[in-house]
């Protein structure tokens, strides 16, 4: 029996399925306000609880071999008591229970943004010092250090999976927001001439690493995984080809970006809702992320995706899920733009 945390988020959507077809017997740790009927039509066991309940946590470990813990608070905005409590101290009762159980194998699904603002001229390994810049990537560190000690001074097998940006089928913020459905909506927005460096990960070449870490990982070691860093420019093309859109993007001065961005973010703390675009995605999308994952394709078989092939999967979802026509703002923003043309 295998347990997964965060089974109803982006990963676990893609992860659950993948691990029930190769034969896996699954328990996942759900909320009780979660819509869990695809893991009941997949025939998982579910125990209701919260990552922060260290009780709930032991019960839904007990009887399981191996722990994929997938969940987290991923946002480019929130309050850092929220990160902790989730990301740290949910971690921290993971690895708690997993001990206590004995568990042949845990893996923790951290990120590569752990490294927080990379220079140019970086070539991310898992080797990279890390420096994280806000709240989300110092957390995600602080949870890998929690697991990385345990198993250090305890033995606990752990495992630590850093992905890159993830997109694919069942995401609908950050990379696929942003290069996907913000264009399919009619919103082309671009960054310096799209000449930055992106680090997509295909999610579901995620669930099969997962699937390997489990079966050849070595314990106490870092993975990262990511497919070929790639230019925003080129990701545009991509997208816009295979989406019949045109591949144009508006690129406003960065200074302006960053600008509206900051004070987005200030008046946030009056409104209490996640600005559009915040500061914390400017490191994001103004740094070069150029990745390797020679260790994972070395020891985890870990073969990506070509970026086509998984964009074309992605738009065929957001298909699925009636993406595509520009709403109000995004015509009004086409038609502007026409009419400057």
């Amino acid at each position: 029996m295998i347990l997964v945390t965060g089974a109803t988020g982006f990963l676990g959507r893609n992860l659950c399925p993948y691990l029930v077809e190769q034969g896996y017997r699954l328990r996942a740790l759900v909320r009780p306000t979660s819509d869990v009927a695809f893991l009941e039509a997949l025939g998982v066991e579910l125990a209701y609880g919260d990552v922060r309940d260290a009780v709930a946590v032991e019960r839904a470990v007990q009887g399981c071999r191996r722990v994929v813990h997938a969940a987290g608070l991923f946002r480019f905005w929130g309050r850092r008591e929220d990160f902790v409590a989730i990301n740290v101290g949910g971690t921290a009762n993971m690895v708690t229970a997993a001990l206590q159980a004995g568990v042949e194998r845990f893996i923790y699904v951290s990120t590569i943004a752990v490294v927080g603002a990379p220079r140019s001229d970086q070539l991310l390994d898992e080797q990279v010092p890390c420096v994280p810049r806000d709240d989300y990537q110092r957390s995600k560190l602080e949870a890998e250090q929690v697991v990385l000690a345990a198993h250090r001074t305890h033995g606990l097998p752990a495992i630590v999976l850093r992905p890159g940006a993830y997109y694919g089928p069942w995401g609908r913020y950050a990379f696929n927001r942003m290069f996907f459905e913000d264009p399919l909506k009619g919103l082309p927005m671009g960054v310096q001439r799209g000449k930055r460096l992106t680090f997509p990960i295909f999610v579901p070449d995620l669930a099969r690493v997962v699937e390997a870490a489990l079966l050849r990982g070595r314990p106490g070691e870092i993975y990262n995984v990511a497919g070929p860093s790639l230019t925003h420019a080129t990701v545009h093309a991509t997208i816009s080809r295979l989406a019949g859109i045109r591949p144009w993007r508006i690129n406003p001065p960065a200074w302006a970006i960053i600008g509206l961005a900051r004070v987005w973010t200030w008046l946030s703390r009056f409104t209490q809702h996640e600005p559009y675009y915040t500061s914390n995605m400017v490191p994001y999308v103004f740094c070069d992320w150029n990745t390797t994952s020679d260790k994972a394709r070395r020891e985890l078989g870990f073969e990506p995706t070509p970026f086509e092939e998984g964009a074309r999967q992605t738009l065929a979802w957001y298909r699925q899920q009636g993406v595509g026509p520009p709403n109000w703002l995004g015509r009004l923003i086409l038609r502007l733009w026409r009419v400057a043309d």
